[in-house]
């Protein structure tokens, strides 16, 4: 079952690699007994599905959660590995997807403008006159 990240990449089944184990969490005594917990492993340094520029982009993006070259993930939240599987698949597509997403553009920084600037000035001295005539009166 192929991993659809993109519409313009799609990571084939061959190159994710599964791994089973206990889980902890809910599923009473069935947790003693069954391999619900999953790990998905995808390297991004041996894909064939992405260019260059994609795996350059995604080892830079996603460095801390790349070791040496693999992306893990895990999944634990429900009972059945069925699942977790589609869970683990699904943060994996996610976090791809994330690592290759276009940067914001940045914010172009501006001044306030001339209007502005009074309307707010006017308002601390109107704010600033409420508040001189809250005190208490001079003893002369």
């Amino acid at each position: 079952m192929d991993l659809e990240v993109l519409p313009a990449l799609t990571i084939p089944a061959s190159e994710l690699r599964w791994r089973f184990s206990r889980s902890s969490g809910p599923g009473g005594q069935h947790v003693n007994t069954a391999d619900s917990r999953v790990e998905l492993s995808w390297s991004v340094s041996d894909s064939v599905a992405l260019s260059d520029g994609q795996r350059l982009m995604l080892l830079t993006r996603l460095g801390p959660r790349i070791i040496t070259g693999v992306i893990t993930v895990t999944a634990s939240e429900r009972r059945s590995q069925l699942r977790n599987r589609e869970i683990a698949l699904a943060k994996l597509a996610d976090l791809v997807a994330e690592g290759l997403a276009p940067e914001a553009a940045r914010r172009r920084a501006t001044k306030p403008t001339r209007a502005s600037n009074r309307r707010r000035l006017a308002a601390k001295e109107q704010r600033a006159a409420t508040k001189r005539q809250r005190q208490r009166p001079s003893a002369e």
